[in-house]
C-alpha cells in the first residue's frame, strides 16, 4: 500500500480550508425510489472551478509553496488544469497547463481565463504530459501530476471524510474512475474511517485505462478516444506510483458504461435533479439507472464530480433525448 495516512488527509483538509468549498450532500428522492435505498449526491459541481479537482490541486500547490516553489506545470484533460490555474493564482504562483487536442474548447478557455499559460500538445493525455515534463527540464517548473501524487490524492480524499462525517452509516460510495486520484482518495479515507464501506468505480467503456490496468494486473497503455466522459480520458502512466495500487486494493467493483448510458445520466441529472453536469460526473447516476450497481442496503452516495460540460453539447443532448 502506498505511503498515505489518514493524518495526511486531515492535514490536507487544514491546508485547503477557506480555499475550497465544503460541498453539500443532497438526498435524491427519485434515485432513492429507483435504487430501493437512500441515495445521496455529493455535489462537487459547486466548487469555484466546477469540479473536485480544486481539492487536490490546492493541497499540492500549498505544500509546494511551503517549500518555496513558485512555478508549477501540469498535464490535464481540463478540470485539473483549471484547478491548478485557480490555486496558483490564489497562492501567487506561476502556472502552465499542457492539454491535448482532445480537450474541449470550453475547458481550454477556462484555464486561459485564469491566467495560466496554456500549451496544446498532441492528441492524448500522455503526449500532453511529455510536453509538461519538457517544461520541467528546460524551464524549471515543478510538475504537479493530475492524479498520481500523494498530496493530490490526500486533497481528493477530503471528500471521503466529508461524506463519512455527514453520513456515518454510508453503505456504498460510487465514484467516477479515471486515473484514480479521486477514487483512491475517497476510498482510502472512507475505508480508514469505516472498513465495510463498499467502493464502486464507474467509468466509460471507451479507453478506460484504469479498468484495463486492473484487468491486466499492471498499468497498461490504452488508445485514447473521444467520449462524453472526456474528464475520464487519458492513461494512468506505465510507471504509476500510487493510484493503481490504491485502486487495486480498495475497489470493490468497477462498472463500464457505453456512451448512450452516459448521455442518459446527463439528461436525468438535468431533468430530474435540476443539475447541469459533465459526462464524467454522470456515470454514477447512469450506472444506477441502468441497474449496473447491486444495492443491498443504503445509504448510497454518488460523487458528482464536475459541472464543466460544453453548454452547446449539453443543450444538444437534452433536446435529442
Amino acid at each position: 500500500m502506498p505511503a498515505l495516512s489518514l493524518s495526511d488527509v486531515y492535514r490536507a483538509r487544514r491546508r485547503i480550508v477557506g480555499r475550497v468549498t465544503h460541498t453539500p450532500l443532497l438526498a435524491s428522492a427519485l434515485l432513492s425510489r429507483i435504487a430501493g435505498a437512500q441515495v445521496y449526491l455529493k455535489l462537487e459541481t459547486v466548487q469555484p472551478t466546477g469540479s473536485f479537482k480544486l481539492r487536490g490541486a490546492t493541497n499540492a500547490l500549498a505544500e509546494l509553496a511551503e517549500r518555496g516553489v513558485r512555478k508549477v506545470v501540469t498535464a490535464s484533460t481540463g478540470n485539473h488544469g483549471r484547478a491548478i490555474a485557480h490555486a496558483a493564482h490564489a497562492l501567487g504562483m506561476e502556472a502552465a497547463v499542457c492539454m491535448s487536442a482532445l480537450v474541449p474548447k470550453n475547458k481550454v478557455d477556462a484555464v486561459n481565463a485564469l491566467g495560466a499559460r496554456v500549451v496544446i500538445a498532441g492528441k492524448s493525455q500522455d503526449e500532453a504530459q511529455v510536453e509538461a515534463l519538457r517544461l520541467v527540464g528546460e524551464e524549471g517548473f515543478a510538475f504537479v501530476p493530475p492524479f498520481d501524487n500523494l498530496n493530490v490524492i490526500a486533497g481528493q480524499a477530503t471528500i471521503g471524510v466529508e461524506i463519512m462525517e455527514a453520513l456515518p452509516d454510508t453503505a456504498s460510495i460510487v465514484v467516477p474512475l479515471s486515473g484514480g486520484g479521486l477514487f483512491s482518495g475517497v476510498a482510502f479515507a472512507a475505508k480508514r474511517i469505516r472498513s465495510d464501506v463498499a467502493m464502486i468505480g464507474v467509468t466509460m467503456a471507451r479507453g478506460a485505462a484504469m479498468h484495463a490496468s486492473l484487468a491486466a494486473g499492471r498499468p497498461v497503455r490504452v488508445h485514447e478516444v473521444e467520449t462524453l466522459a472526456d474528464s475520464l480520458g487519458g492513461g494512468i502512466g506505465l510507471d504509476n506510483q500510487h493510484t493503481f495500487a490504491l485502486t487495486q486494493e480498495l475497489a470493490d467493483n468497477v462498472v463500464l458504461l457505453d456512451e448512450v448510458s452516459i448521455a442518459r445520466g446527463i439528461v436525468h441529472a438535468y431533468r430530474e435533479e435540476r443539475l447541469v453536469i459533465e459526462g464524467a460526473a454522470a456515470v454514477g447516476i447512469a450506472a444506477l439507472l441502468d441497474g449496473r450497481i447491486h444495492i443491498t442496503r443504503g445509504p448510497v452516495v454518488l460523487v458528482i464530480s464536475g459541472a464543466n460540460i460544453d453548454i452547446d453539447l449539453h443543450r444538444r443532448l437534452i433536446l435529442e433525448a
